[in-house]
């Protein structure tokens, strides 16, 4: 009686649960960036002695900041001619990296040195300087808060200017894997758009999610600036002037400073 019993205990159990088991979540699909064409619209000369690490236009203006020991520089740039108009060398000990300006400020990184320099716009007077823990690469801001790229990590951190104080860290992910080497940035239109370092692409980010959501290729700037200076380095800087809409990219020792239109 007892075997009997058990067997239409086991009976009922299975079916229970015969095909009524929880199916598992399904993993969400993994959406591929778009391919982001772009055309050249205007070239203009860069100053081939300039290992660019930053680019910005500001209230029409362009600026760069440049690196390499003992060659670090801020520059305000005449965009027709690529000669500077103005500019500052830092300390040979510093290597100089990404430079934005907010509210008629300059921020300036460095590479190893964990300094970040804060100059006036108008006679680049050094009136701060903040100690940070990591190794700078790019730098932007929204409007608000700045925005760096570190040590080559597919981190962004965001950090409020007043008091140089770490605000998040987020997570830059390309089809669901880490988009590493985030170098010079520029925040364009609610994007931000990041040169990938040691590589041809541009990386379109959309800041509330870190997913990268676009990408394009300049492998043919890079070949076009390369076959008028072979001694270049990689693509790094984009530089977008917010009442004119336009958008420059150039690169480490490169002749020329290309105006370009993004496709959507």
């Amino acid at each position: 009686m007892r075997k009997l019993i058990v067997f239409a205990s086991l009976f009922l159990l299975a079916a229970c649960n015969n095909g009524t088991a929880d199916p598992k979540p399904e993993t969400p699909p993994v959406n591929s960036p778009k391919i982001m064409s772009y055309s050249v619209l205007a070239t203009y000369p860069h100053d081939t002695s300039s290992y660019t690490q930053g680019l910005i236009v500001y209230n029409g203006q362009l600026y760069e900041g440049t690196g390499n020991y003992g060659v670090s520089k801020l520059r305000k740039v005449d965009l027709k001619t690529g000669k500077a108009i103005q500019d500052l060398s830092l300390d040979p000990k510093y290597f100089g990296e990404g430079i934005t300006i907010l509210r008629d400020t300059v921020y300036q990184l460095t590479y190893k040195e964990g300094k970040v320099f804060v100059y006036t716009l108008k006679d680049f007077k050094k009136i701060k300087e903040y100690v940070v823990d990591f190794e700078g690469w790019g730098l932007t801001n929204d409007g608000t808060n700045l925005i760096i790229s570190a040590g080559g990590t597919n981190e962004l951190l965001y950090y409020k200017p007043d008091g140089f104080t770490l605000l998040r860290r987020q997570v830059i992910t390309e089809a669901g894997m880490p988009a590493d080497n985030l170098n010079e940035l520029e925040y364009i239109d609610g994007f931000i758009y990041a040169n990938q370092y040691q590589t041809p692409y541009i990386l379109k980010i959309n800041p509330a999610s870190g997913e990268v959501v676009a990408k394009t290729d300049i492998t043919d700037l890079w070949t076009r600036s390369k076959s008028r200076n072979s001694n270049l380095d990689v693509a790094n800087g984009i530089a977008y002037d917010t009442a004119t809409k336009k958008i420059y990219l150039t690169g480490k020792w490169w002749p020329e400073l290309y105006e370009v239109q993004f496709g959507q």
